[in-house]
């Protein structure tokens, strides 16, 4: 091979680790904003407002969870007279029906049951049950939708209706935070991420004037943008918060976040159900990035969601998994071609993601201290104990490869220093891989007290970016659309 073609092929690879890059540095420009939402967000354009809200609930066999969710609901720091709960039973077979018409003659007039027959159609078929029961009368002015098992905390459905005062929000999402009362790994690690995703991401986004979803389980609207949007949730896709925060923005309307509003959930505490809940998600984001492929890059003077700073954010997420693995075939294709230029540019890669480690990890664990006493090991351990070796290894050469074993008289053979910098190189990819094993074992009893160290080693990121490529491959094959409701067992704290 020529000097020219090698050079070519050494830029090639140099190209390739850089777009393994972009994520971090799309991490880190988000983490850069979060201060600037203490100057730049819509709280001087709110005031207290007290609108007519009806709060719609689906709910298909959440017999267990439901009663306690009603309670608080009817404790909140809203007036009595301006409240109404629609509970839609999508027909459920357990106690769901009787739990909910016990709260409907405890509460008179404030909790309703509106019974589905043909349940099983998913989530958006139950909510607009309810939202055409809702729109059909005038008395609604705003209209919460949330999930059966959630705490509201008493303050949350007022510090979200404030905003409504100013007309052009059309939209309002609380800060959803895992609030079971005594959570597993799985669920510690799942607070910890909440806290990146929704009270910092969401910040981000409320300076960047374009949010990316409205949660779930605390979704406010307008009854002029429930309207404007047709009326009802979109049932074609598996994201439909998504959907209708997009349709929000593009027809003109603000969507808000407020981290003072808290939100309570219980969230799955196994890998396996982590894995379906989070397939159906990532599921989704694959249907609305084609949905809107014609918004992006797009910048427009009626909404945010075409600039480049937006886009750049949600391709980064979304394309994760391939820039990790773009990576790791540039570091191999150094490593080959070029193995000084190799060295080089995998501790310059890992510099880059030390400082963000420590960047968003830190700013992570001060803007939630709730969640930092309770998921701190989760947060230190996001990337997973692997990828903090790597860290080690680009700090500080030589550490693993000549100190350590020296330290019990040893040292690493030409090969064995061969594999151990492809596993260096490769870890991100062989990380995904691992997230697989780690499910696996999940589910043999002989081997399952495996689960919780070996997804410490692997990381919550890896995995993540594991389900996400699964639910890649589950839309390239045409899988079925299920909408899996995820089991919920009442362990959120009162």
């Amino acid at each position: 091979m020529n000097d020219t073609w090698r050079a070519a092929l050494v830029a090639l690879f140099v190209v390739l680790v850089g777009l393994g890059v972009v994520p971090v540095l799309a991490g880190v420009y988000q983490y850069l904003l979060v201060p600037v939402h203490a100057f730049r967000n819509h709280l001087s354009r709110s005031r207290p407002h007290l609108p007519n809200v009806v709060i719609v609930v689906p709910a298909w066999n959440e017999g267990a969870v439901l009663g306690a969710s009603l309670d608080r609901l009817m404790h909140l720091e809203y007036p009595a007279d301006r409240l109404r709960v629609y509970v839609v039973d999508d027909a459920s077979t357990d106690d769901t029906p009787d739990v909910v018409l016990a709260k409907a003659a405890q509460y008179p007039g404030q909790v309703v049951h509106l019974r589905r027959e043909q349940g099983g159609q998913g989530k958006a078929h139950t909510l607009n049950h309810g939202i055409q029961v809702a729109l059909a009368d005038d008395w609604m002015q705003a209209l919460l939708i949330m999930d059966a098992d959630v705490i509201y905390r008493p303050d949350s459905l007022r510090r979200m209706t404030r905003h409504l005062a100013d007309e052009r929000v059309g939209a309002v999402t609380a800060f959803i935070r895992e609030g079971s009362a005594r959570p597993g790994a799985v669920a510690r690690f799942i607070g910890y991420e909440y806290v990146t995703a929704q009270a910092a991401a969401r910040r981000a986004q409320n300076v960047m004037g374009a949010m990316a979803c409205l949660a779930g389980g605390a979704q406010l609207h307008s009854r002029a943008n429930l309207e404007a949007v047709g009326g009802r949730i979109d049932t074609s896709t598996l994201a439909e918060d998504t959907f209708t925060t997009f349709l929000t923005q593009l027809d003109g309307r603000r969507v808000v976040f407020d981290g003072a509003a808290v939100v309570l959930a219980e969230e799955p505490d196994s890998v396996r159900a982590l894995w379906k809940q989070r397939v159906r998600w990532a599921r989704g984001n694959v249907h609305i990035t084609r949905r809107f492929r014609r918004v992006w890059f797009r910048p427009s003077r009626a909404h945010r969601l075409g600039s480049v700073e937006f886009g750049v954010i949600w391709f980064s997420i979304y394309l994760l998994p391939v820039a990790m693995t773009l990576a790791a075939v540039g570091l191999v294709g150094l490593y080959v071609s070029d193995a000084v230029a190799a060295t080089q540019v995998f501790r310059g890669l890992w510099w880059v993601a030390v400082v963000a480690y420590v960047f968003i990890t830190t700013m992570t664990l001060l803007i939630d201290p709730d969640t930092a006493r309770r998921s701190w090991l989760e947060g230190l351990t996001f990337p997973g104990l692997g990828a903090l070796v790597v860290m080690v290894a680009a700090w500080f050469p030589g550490f693993w490869e000549t100190t350590v074993p020296g330290w019990f008289g040893l040292s690493l053979s030409p090969t064995g220093l061969v594999l151990w910098t492809l596993l260096l190189y490769t870890w991100t990819v062989l990380a995904m891989g691992l997230a697989w094993l780690v499910k696996t074992v999940e589910g043999v009893g002989a081997v399952r007290w495996l689960t919780k160290p070996l997804l410490y080693v692997v990381g919550f990121g890896p995995v993540l970016c594991a389900i996400t490529l699964d639910a890649y491959v589950k839309e390239w094959q045409g899988a079925s659309q299920v909408w899996d409701k995820t089991v919920k067992t009442g362990k959120v704290m009162g």
